[in-house]
């Protein structure tokens, strides 16, 4: 995880989340000119090989691995190298070569071309939601990067990682973009990566702008009144009332002061001054 950068600090959620994510792509840049596994990634079904057998040329070739986790090598026929990292792979194939008298010391080299046996799906309120391949070890925060970051106007303060077994991490966005590690697990494969949509209010009345906006957590009335572009000349925040539906569905009308705090759903209506 990135330390978050002091100029980000203090923007908006949705802007500190992609200047982060800017962040974390620049710091992994390097890694990603040269697209080969790490030594923690495990080959896997559908995973495309680019094999080379050094001053073999005849031998070399691009293998996809099967469903049931095997390669087709010439003189050598099926390798099982589902499960293994790409050095023991390189081993294995040598190993073969080696034993069946085919190639004396045989130098191997296998790299991924294309990453397809391990993918995490990310979505809801992101930029590109789908499902994206595991190429290496990957956080909360480089699932989000692969899909393009957050949706500004809809992404909520909240996501839900849903891990493959079933179980579900709740992910804290605003404490992610703080640098909360705890907020930061790896994915696996299978796991899925749900961005939540952000709770809604409706401002109308003596506001510049009334309409339906984002509702940050802990918003008073006085932030809805700036979030709406602030109160009109005849405004006053003194008065306001906000509609709330109660659990049994009835709708209610509170008076409300600046500190109060409004819900998801609630129509603030800011009322003219008679003075």
């Amino acid at each position: 995880m990135p330390i978050e950068p002091l100029c980000l600090r203090y923007l908006p959620l949705a802007q500190r989340a992609a200047g982060l994510i800017i962040v974390a792509i620049l710091m992994a840049w390097p890694s990603m000119q040269v697209k080969a596994a790490s030594t923690d990634y495990r080959l896997g079904p559908g995973d495309l090989l680019k094999i080379v057998v050094f001053d073999h040329d005849e031998l070399n070739l691009d293998a996809r691995i099967s469903q049931t986790g095997n390669i087709t090598f010439a003189l050598v026929g099926q390798v099982p190298v589902g499960g293994l990292s790409t050095r023991d792979a390189e081993v294995l194939l040598a190993k073969r070569l080696a034993d069946g008298g085919f190639v004396s010391r045989p130098q191997v080299s296998i790299l991924v071309s294309d990453f397809e046996s391990q993918k995490v799906s990310v979505m809801g309120q992101v930029t590109k939601a789908g499902q994206y391949p595991l190429d290496s070890s990957k956080s909360v925060l480089d699932a989000l990067a692969l899909a393009g970051g957050l949706l500004n106007d809809s992404a909520g303060d909240d996501a839900t990682l849903v891990r493959a077994d079933g179980t579900h991490v709740a992910i804290d966005l605003s404490r992610l973009f703080d640098g909360d590690p705890a907020m930061n697990p790896p994915v696996h494969d299978g796991d899925t990566l749900f961005v939540q949509r952000a709770a809604q209010f409706y401002v109308y009345g003596e506001v510049q702008h009334p309409g339906q906006y984002r509702l940050p957590r802990n918003t008073t009335i006085a932030q809805a009144i700036s979030i709406g572009g602030g109160l009109t000349p005849r405004g006053t925040e003194h008065g306001a009332i906000v509609k709330r539906l109660s659990p049994d569905g009835k709708e209610r009308k509170l008076p409300l002061t600046g500190d109060d705090v409004l819900q998801p759903n609630d129509v603030l209506l800011i009322k003219p001054s008679w003075f």
